[in-house]
């Protein structure tokens, strides 16, 4: 199993052979209007790709399918929908299936519990994206469970902390773990993923896995980016376990 973060929650997971497009967010930087009612006016996504927009082609038609947490911009994003085949496999949520469905794509493949899919098992796990009435606004989220080669990769997806991480990191015992960190939030309300904080307590409540905070310095509303993470997590003693890569950095899955 490898895992490289091209930028923000935007994942390239190789595993049993096949290739997986995670949440993507594909456009060059500063296409996207700024996220309305959060505290700065920079345009999305802050940061470009890792690599030259020519070599985007060969990387999309390398794909054997996308995992697909939920449909906001950042992670489901415009060039994505207009430069993925439509004959690729998308496999979801089932709040999204509808919306896959209408923009095109022929092969959407619902998760409602879990999904055995060309040699690999995919659990979805259930997450708060923030909380009282902002989280509620901001819809269904998905996280997944990825299982092969006698190895777990959990996808926490756009959560904070909460009971269904707890539950999930309690089911599944996974080796490794990918939260969405940058504490992003609006004007009112609290964070709508997770804080360094939070990041902390998915580490204290898994000592037995290797845990990797993305989803930082690549959206206008991130009040949290690396080195504030990593500050915290030196303070808290967590470094040796908790990593927070860099953009087209490969993630190291070595069990902790």
């Amino acid at each position: 199993m490898q895992v490289q973060l091209i930028r923000n929650a935007t994942l390239l997971l190789k595993v049993a052979g096949k290739t997986l497009l995670v949440d993507p967010l594909l456009a060059p930087r500063f296409q996207y209007d700024p996220i309305p009612q959060t505290a700065n006016t920079v345009r999305n996504p802050t940061v470009d790709l890792p690599f030259a927009a020519t070599e985007l082609p060969a990387l999309l038609a390398s794909l054997d399918a996308v995992l697909l947490t939920h449909t906001h911009l950042d992670h489901w994003d415009t060039v994505a929908q207009q430069q993925l085949p439509k004959d690729l496999p998308i496999l979801c949520q089932p709040a999204d299936t509808e919306l896959l469905r209408t923009a095109g794509f022929t092969q959407v493949l619902p998760i409602d519990t879990q999904l055995e899919w060309e040699g690999i098992r995919v659990y979805r796990t259930s997450g708060q994206h923030g909380r009282g009435e902002i989280g509620r606004q901001m819809g269904t989220v998905s996280g997944f469970v990825v299982e092969a080669e006698g190895q777990r990769l959990y996808i926490a997806g756009d959560t904070i902390w909460c009971e269904e991480v707890e539950q999930a990191l309690d089911l599944y015992h996974p080796n490794f773990i990918v939260v969405n960190a940058g504490a992003a939030q609006f004007l009112q309300g609290g964070a709508i993923v997770m804080t360094a904080a939070d990041v902390a307590q998915v580490a204290r409540h898994a000592p037995q896995a290797s845990i990797y905070a993305v989803h930082l310095e690549a959206v206008n509303h991130c009040a949290e980016d690396r080195a504030t993470t990593r500050a915290y997590l030196a303070q808290q003693g967590l470094t040796a376990r908790v990593h927070v890569p860099a953009d087209g950095e490969w993630l190291t899955l070595q069990p902790n």
